[in-house]
């Protein structure tokens, strides 16, 4: 017979267990949706005029701001946030399904077991190793391309071998998301953020390209540590994974580390011949994304057919390649689904036509604050816009019209402002559930958002005391580059 207070004291531990617990995922989303309709109500209606920029984008007139009659959010338009979300959020919701049906394929045919296989043995005794590596590789790319939505691409390809490893997912989410993202916030080539930037703000394209170098191996280097700590203490003892009880993690675990402990897998010759097409589609991809500006919509395409050309070399029947790409999209149902949805928040403030009073507001903000403080107010500014315009070239085209020459009056250089809008903009688009490629990402490594913040939080305010000394130092010394 349990004490009378047993059940009590239970009680209490599970009440303040269910208190201390981030809500779902889609709860969160659905109450930003909520106060983004609300404030439609009390924030003015307001506008600028858009005008073609200087590469024949559009862009804003930061001089042609006005309110407007304002359209506050009414129960219809309410109730179809989440609809216009998915669709305006189309593209990332289709590549999501694409990329998770084609990646089940090839674990149909064996290929990515076996390749898994050999690499997990001829790294096994320095599998830590993997980890900066890969990173310095995906922050390279990232910085020169500006491709952060590739962490998509590498996810799926590193998974398993971060599982045979003995790490867990959220180290292979670890290892693509902080390291593109290190590279394309500081952006040293970067077009997207840097280049556009510079271009839209009147300066040398890619100057100040010293500092952004210094940027680009600190904040790595943060991360790179940040990583390989977490995952040499989910090596030594799998039960701090963050992802200990998951069933789906489990059942990584089973197929991926199991095989290992077996004899080496080797492959037949259809299998040889499906890994080789499957590197030259690789290769295609790698060809369409630099030569020809591909992006979601021609990566799903090549992916569908990767899946069908790979499955029938390995020998796969129609109906077993069909069925996997179900699988796949079933396993990356809930990212898909949740980059939709976020795109609700930024639907409702378009409409709502505040957007725009928001980024007037911001700018109106930071022009008040002490000179000293100026840069440190846009890095914020920018920290903050970007939880609504997650895209780095939409960031840019709306918001530096503005900052630019508000920089010129309020004692900031120009290269500053640039700066604070690349920090600004890169490092919360693996935090915030309103980046649609961040929150796929996560669908394919099977990570939950709400565990991802408890691993990634630490790390971004490490990044964001970073990018303060940056823009502190900018400022004392009126960088120019």
């Amino acid at each position: 017979m349990s004490h009378p207070n047993t059940d009590d004291k239970s009680t209490a531990r599970n009440d303040k267990r269910r208190f201390g617990q981030i809500p779902h995922i889609y709860v969160i989303l659905f109450v930003f949706i909520a106060i983004a309709a609300v404030a439609t109500h009390f924030v003015p209606a307001g506008e600028y005029e858009r005008v073609p920029g200087p590469d024949g984008r559009i862009t804003i007139d930061a001089a042609s701001f006005q309110y407007v009659e304002p359209n506050p959010a009414g129960l219809v338009d309410f109730m179809l946030a989440i609809p216009n979300g998915l669709m305006s959020a189309g593209e990332v919701v289709f590549f999501t399904f694409m990329i998770g049906g084609m990646f089940m394929v090839l674990r149909r045919t064996g290929i990515i077991e076996i390749g898994v296989d050999k690499l997990s043995r001829r790294f096994a005794n320095r599998s830590l190793l993997m980890i900066p590596v890969l990173m310095t590789v995906f922050a390279v790319v990232a910085t020169i391309i500006g491709t952060q939505e590739l962490a998509l691409v590498y996810v799926p390809v590193i998974l398993p071998l971060m599982i045979a490893l003995r790490f867990d997912s959220v180290t292979a989410a670890a290892v693509a998301l902080c390291a593109t993202t290190a590279g394309f916030t500081t952006g040293i080539l970067n077009p997207i953020n840097t280049g556009l930037g510079q271009q839209l703000s009147g300066l040398p394209l890619y100057s100040g390209f010293g500092l952004r170098v210094v940027a680009f191996a600190i904040i790595l280097g943060a991360g790179i540590f940040f990583v390989m700590r977490y995952a040499r203490k989910v090596h030594d003892n799998p039960g701090l994974s963050l992802m200990a009880g998951d069933e789906a993690e489990a059942e990584k675990r089973s197929l991926y580390q199991h095989a290992t402990d077996e004899g080496a897998l080797t492959a037949n010759g259809r299998q040889k011949l499906a890994a080789i097409a499957t590197f030259a589609f690789f290769g295609l991809l790698v060809y369409g994304v630099l030569r020809q500006g591909w992006f979601m919509m021609e990566m799903a395409g090549l992916f569908i057919i990767m899946g069908i050309v790979v499955g029938l070399i390995a020998g796969l029947t129609t109906e077993s390649i069909c069925e996997a790409f179900n699988k796949g999209f079933r396993d990356v149902l809930v990212g898909a689904m949740i980059a939709g949805v976020a795109r609700g928040v930024a639907v409702v403030l378009e409409d709502g036509q505040i957007m725009d009073t928001l980024v007037m507001g911001l700018g109106n903000l930071v022009g008040e604050l002490p000179t000293m403080l100026a840069a440190i107010g846009m890095y914020f500014a920018q920290l903050a816009f970007n939880f609504v315009v997650p895209s780095g070239s939409g960031q840019a085209l709306v918001t530096m019209p503005i900052m630019a020459p508000l920089s010129d009056l309020i004692g900031v250089t120009r290269q500053t402002a640039v700066l604070a809008f690349q920090l600004g903009d890169g490092m919360g688009n693996i935090l915030y559930p309103t980046s649609g490629y961040f929150m796929a990402t996560l669908a394919i490594a099977g990570v939950p958002w709400q565990k991802w913040v408890r691993f990634f939080f630490p790390l971004f305010c490490v990044w964001v005391l970073i990018a303060i000394a940056f823009m502190a130092f900018a400022q004392i010394t009126q960088w120019t580059g």
